[in-house]
């Protein structure tokens, strides 16, 4: 057997999340012994085994690892197939909006760029209408794969471009943003690890893949937030040079010498053949 039905995928997966099959089928709005039984009929179609179980504990084995991985990737590519052919057929209707491209963007990231492609952009004849979709450190990856989005913009080395096709639009350094009246504020430059272990002063943590990683600073959920806890002296952040657009009168940014280039990139998916999102990108070289 070398199909699958999503309806299948769906139910291994969140077998294969949660670990619990109790936790998994609560999760689903299913009960839990037909949720038990679909899991047994797909290891016996496959011909493998794809979980351990005892009355203690739930875990992979090496093929459930293998399909909770390929799974995720199947998914993700039916979720954005649908979200991508509605948003298609819009324009399709008798009366119905043009062509509408969704482009994510890390938040108050790339400002002036951003500007510089909507605007050149909407002035091409023909221009689909764009939505831009705020997203957080790395997220932007994951909205083109589930097709929350149908193009992006990227910044190496924080986001992957892997399975991807892209441009390189800019190259930029990076720099900290620190309350105004800190005594660091008023250097002409700093290092990474001048920032890094600031007594009062922790780094500011953005969730990655959803989960935020260990450290004291605040957890950050928008730019405002982090604006605002930066201005009461309570964080400190590293943006590139860019992020300079944004900051407000109680912020100070300075350069930062060792830390890595930024580069932004417009990445869309490999398979995409919209001409709408290739005029996109052919206005993004050009800037």
């Amino acid at each position: 057997m070398d199909t699958l039905e999503t309806r299948e995928l769906r139910y291994f997966m969140a077998v294969a999340e949660e670990l619990h099959f109790g936790r998994a089928a609560e999760r689903l709005g299913m009960a839990q012994p037909p949720l038990s039984r679909a899991i047994q009929q797909l290891e016996r179609r496959l011909g493998v085994s794809l979980l351990k179980r005892n009355r203690r504990s739930v875990s992979l084995t090496g093929a459930g690892e293998v399909l909770l991985h390929e799974g995720r990737a199947a998914l993700d590519a039916t979720t954005a197939a649908a979200r991508r052919t509605r948003r298609a057929g819009g324009a399709d209707s008798p009366g119905g909006p043009r062509n509408r491209l969704v482009l994510a963007v890390k938040a108050a990231a790339s400002h002036e760029l951003l500007q510089k492609l909507l605007d050149a952009y909407a002035a091409e004849p023909d221009a689909a209408e764009i939505e831009v979709l705020p997203s957080g450190t790395c997220e932007q990856e994951e909205m083109l794969r589930d097709g929350r989005a149908d193009v992006a913009l990227m910044h190496a080395p924080f986001n992957s471009l892997a399975g991807f096709d892209s441009e390189e639009l800019m190259t930029e350094g990076q720099i900290a943003i620190l309350p105004a009246g800190h005594p660091l504020a008023a250097h002409k430059t700093l290092s990474l690890a001048d920032v890094s272990d600031i007594p009062d002063l922790p780094l500011a943590r953005w969730a990655r893949h959803g989960t935020y990683p260990p450290g004291p600073g605040p957890e950050i959920h928008d730019q405002t937030q982090l604006a605002q806890l930066i201005a009461l002296g309570r964080t400190v952040a590293v943006f590139p040079d860019s992020a300079r657009a944004w900051l407000w009168a109680e912020h100070t940014a300075v350069p930062l010498t060792d830390a890595p280039p930024v580069v932004t990139h417009i990445a869309w998916p490999a398979h995409s053949r919209s001409l709408a999102l290739a005029g996109l990108i052919r206005t993004a070289t050009r800037l």
